[in-house]
């Protein structure tokens, strides 16, 4: 597979949809806040139940893959963490740097690419990554965005029991356990076939406008450290994970498009938590860093991505 073939069928697509959306925001004032509620509430969970109901990935592979979640998680904030002491960075940039190196957009740019560069089960298992992630997002990444502050942690962490995708995760699960998961043609299927499928291009909408609307004023340099853990090793890390998994052993398919979505930019979501937590101050503050690392890693992920795209279908990595 060729690094054209990749660009032109996975990566263009999303991008073209993204610029859409970066257009709109550049010159119109949009409140994004309505889309991503609507996103979050009605087409996320339409998404994940109808992915997860009719998937054939088996329940030891799903466990497989919100297992991988968490190692790969625990990895990056650990090498993140390192990185950032032998740098000598204190906080708010230090927990910055963490949150947007160990947490990948896997949500609105993973789940589009996934799809478009392995099809169905490219989705399915880019819907997984995501409910496993968003449960650590709103554990590990509350602690790490408000640690050294006076913040109601516990009352941030339990925001992600409000999360309807950790409940269509479960419903879905329970259905294909019970073996009541109604027939793909019939209405009730395909009315959430239909809104979870207009999911994607809402979040490739979102994410336009909001890497338009991001602050990038800090320095870029600053990030470096950051986008290179991001996009070069996690990927790496992904791997390793995948492999000492055996992913591969149950489907090749899965296990390429997990270590796809470890390697995604970094996630929108750490700014959210940033921002919520941020007291000010004189110096760099993490929603400066968060948002500069967030501009910087998609863009720069056109080339990366286009390049693990093209190894992955190689197989030259799992």
């Amino acid at each position: 597979m060729s690094l054209l073939s990749a660009l032109s069928t996975a990566i263009l697509p999303v991008l073209s949809v993204a610029a859409v959306g970066f257009l709109l925001g550049r010159t119109r004032e949009i409140d994004v806040d309505p889309l991503g509620t609507i996103t979050i509430y009605v087409l996320t969970p339409a998404l994940v139940f109808y992915s997860l109901a009719t998937s054939s990935l088996s329940g030891a592979l799903a466990a497989k893959i919100l297992g991988g979640v968490a190692l790969f998680t625990a990895a990056m904030v650990g090498l993140a963490e390192g990185a950032g002491r032998l740098l000598g960075e204190t906080e708010p940039v230090q927990g910055a740097l963490v949150l947007s190196s160990s947490f990948p957009n896997a949500g609105n740019y993973g789940i589009p690419l996934s799809a478009f560069a392995f099809g169905a089960v490219g989705r399915s298992t880019a819907v997984l990554y995501i409910a496993g992630q968003s449960v650590l997002m709103y554990t590990v990444g509350v602690y790490l965005a408000s640690r050294g502050e006076e913040s109601d942690v516990l009352g941030s962490v339990s925001e992600v029991f409000r999360l309807p995708l950790v409940y269509a995760v479960v419903a879905a699960g329970l259905a294909r356990w019970f073996g009541v998961v109604p027939p793909t043609d019939t209405a009730a299927m395909e009315t959430l076939k239909l809104v979870g499928d207009s999911a994607i291009p809402v979040m490739l909408l979102i994410l336009g406008i909001q890497l338009a609307n991001t602050r990038h004023g800090a320095s870029i340099s600053r990030v470096g450290v950051s986008n290179g853990l991001k996009l070069v090793v996690a990927p790496l890390v992904g791997a390793a994970v995948a492999v000492g998994l055996g992913m591969a052993t149950n489907d090749a398919t899965v296990a390429r498009v997990f270590v796809l979505e470890c390697g995604m930019p970094a996630a929108i979501t750490p700014l959210i938590l940033a921002i919520e937590y941020d007291e000010g101050g004189d110096g760099l503050t993490a929603p400066e860093y968060i948002s500069t690392a967030i501009f910087a890693s998609t863009l720069a992920s056109v080339v990366t991505l286009t390049a693990l795209i093209a190894i992955l279908r190689a197989g030259l990595l799992v």
